[in-house]
């Protein structure tokens, strides 16, 4: 009995998150307003596509002749999206790719992208998102493991695809000049005018982890059902349908992937470019005034200091949203950003493993600049301790576990994340203010131990990045003979400054405790990232092995 009741009462939850999701669905416009004949062509969309494989197709239904996409070559309209996408499937099922296939992407944000990931989709395939800043070995292994039967990549990596030579063959999403290898716009043109049959199962897709500590894993995720994942990000972030976005995060990203789909459902015009630079998205900013920015925080700040640098030269004010996700927003970023852009960020926690735990609004920011803010409706997050114990109260850390209704079932290779009491681990520590605010320590796996201190990197990072003089640093624990561990800091200077070691270790003991206080200073030009705007910590480990070993 108490088993039927638990689960019509965990049914009745999941109905009332799902009506949630609803309203928030028609307030953004997404739902609501549409004729009865374009949404009965929409539902069958959906019904034989899938969420993914109807996107463009229901776009096309309900905003065709606007643009959906503004890339490099110029506008393609929701409706020769949709036909681009179903003659390049047609092609691709004539060679024999079928929904048992899994076809490898590796591109930068443009049309070829758009145009490969929807046929897949459109054929029930599994797709898989690669990164681009892959080397050759580590693309060799992941396509080997993932099982990749056509790869289709930008010219640039010809040379790292080298002599990979999946089953289905490979194709190039874009090239600059004379193609050496068959083109997507090749097929595109070839499939003209042909609409594929609806695939046997939905397709599925592939997401990355990031990779920062190790091998990058595949998080699988299925066509599901459920709104709720829309209306949790409506509910925190004001998209509203037939408006703009410039997706500046790279499309193979967790972050760039669902955003660009949002956008697309949304029938909101998608801006891209396939290289970053803050001037050439400031230019394109006063050029086609989108409303919403899509960028990870490292993005943010050469934005913020390009503004900074030519006060007056840009405007901005088109721009009611700037959603940012990937890696941690600190609090003088945030300052300094609500100084030039105003209060319109956004700041979305999550991982490719649990989707989605918490959004910051420009309120949370006001309030309390670096939160990574509260979990919407239907999601629930919680603390616990290294033993398994719940942590509760205000400033406790622990760490985070996250339940919502897209939390991924395990990666591709085997294995999963922890999950307690049902909730999923991120594989973070932070802790709640007295207002149910969400900051985010550190990685659970970083803590530093030096002379039975615990010290998380990321609150020494934070100061660092205060000091006038700094543009950005990171932080890493290093073996110490008499300590345990010792800090280690990796900074980036402005131009023309002066500082030297001492100056920041000055720093650091002038506002935090002595044992927290960098013992090793190494001045660089850049911080390794990946393409998301994660650091790479392994590789400044790495680095800094290099530099003992030369003092030895």
């Amino acid at each position: 009995m108490a088993t039927f009741r638990d689960s019509v009462a965990s049914i009745g939850r999941r109905g009332a998150v799902e009506g949630v999701a609803a309203v928030e669905l028609f307030r953004s416009g997404l739902l609501g307003g549409v004729r009865p004949r374009e949404t009965v062509a929409a539902l069958k969309a959906l019904v034989a596509y899938g969420q993914l494989g109807a996107g463009q197709r229901v776009a096309a239904i309900r905003h065709g002749p606007r643009p959906g996409l503004i890339d490099e070559l110029g506008a393609l309209t929701f409706d020769e999206l949709n036909r681009r996408s179903d003659g390049l499937a047609c092609v691709l099922a004539d060679r024999g790719v079928t929904g048992e296939d899994c076809i490898g992407i590796m591109c930068r944000n443009h049309r070829g992208f758009l145009d490969i990931t929807f046929a897949a989709a459109k054929l029930g395939a599994r797709t898989l998102y690669l990164n681009t800043d892959f080397a050759g070995p580590q693309l060799r292994d992941v396509c080997a493991r993932e099982g990749v039967t056509l790869l289709v990549h930008d010219a640039e990596y010809a040379q790292l695809v080298g002599s990979l030579r999946p089953r289905h063959g490979v194709l190039l999403g874009w090239h600059d000049g004379e193609a050496e290898q068959e083109t997507v716009e090749q097929l595109v043109r070839a499939g003209a005018g042909r609409v594929p049959p609806p695939p046997v199962h939905a397709s599925r897709v592939v997401l990355l982890t990031s990779g920062t500590t190790g091998s990058p894993k595949g998080a699988p995720r299925h066509s599901s059902s459920s709104i709720a994942p829309l209306g949790a990000i409506l509910s925190k972030v004001p998209y509203r349908a037939g408006q703009s976005t410039f997706l500046a995060a790279p499309m193979f990203h967790a972050l760039g992937y669902t955003q660009l789909l949002l956008a697309i459902y949304l029938g909101n015009t998608v801006v891209a470019q396939r290289r970053f630079t803050p001037e050439r998205v400031l230019d394109a900013v006063v050029e086609h005034r989108p409303t919403a920015l899509v960028a990870v925080p490292v993005m943010l700040q050469r934005l913020v200091a390009a503004l900074e640098q030519h006060p007056g030269r840009w405007d901005t004010s088109s721009l009611r949203i700037v959603f940012l996700s990937g890696s941690q927003l600190g609090p003088e970023l945030v300052r300094r950003a609500q100084a030039t852009i105003g209060h319109k960020l956004y700041n979305f926690y999550g991982s490719t493993e649990v989707a989605y735990a918490t959004f910051a609004t420009p309120e949370d920011l006001r309030a309390a600049p670096g939160t990574a803010g509260r979990p919407p409706f239907g999601t629930l997050v919680r603390l616990y301790d290294a033993r398994g114990n719940r942590v509760e109260g205000v400033g406790k850390t622990g760490r985070i576990f996250v339940g919502n209704t897209f939390q991924f079932e395990g990666y591709t290779g085997g294995g999963g994340k922890e999950v307690r009491d049902g909730l999923m681990s991120t594989g973070d520590v932070g802790h709640f203010d007295a207002a149910g605010r969400l900051f985010i320590d550190g990685r659970d796996d970083e803590m530093v131990i030096s002379g039975g201190e615990n010290v998380f990197p990321g609150e020494v990072e934070e100061l660092l990045v205060t000091h006038p003089e700094i543009e950005e640093a990171s932080v890493i624990g290093v073996d110490d003979a008499d300590f345990g561990q010792r800090l280690a800091a990796f900074v980036v200077t402005r131009t023309g400054s002066q500082l030297a070691d001492a100056d920041v270790k000055e720093f650091v003991a002038a506002h935090l405790a002595r044992f927290k206080v960098p013992r090793d200073i190494a001045f660089v030009t850049e911080l390794p990232r990946n393409p998301a705007g994660k650091v790479l910590k392994r590789e400044l480990r790495h680095l800094h092995s290099g530099q003992d070993a030369v003092q030895a």
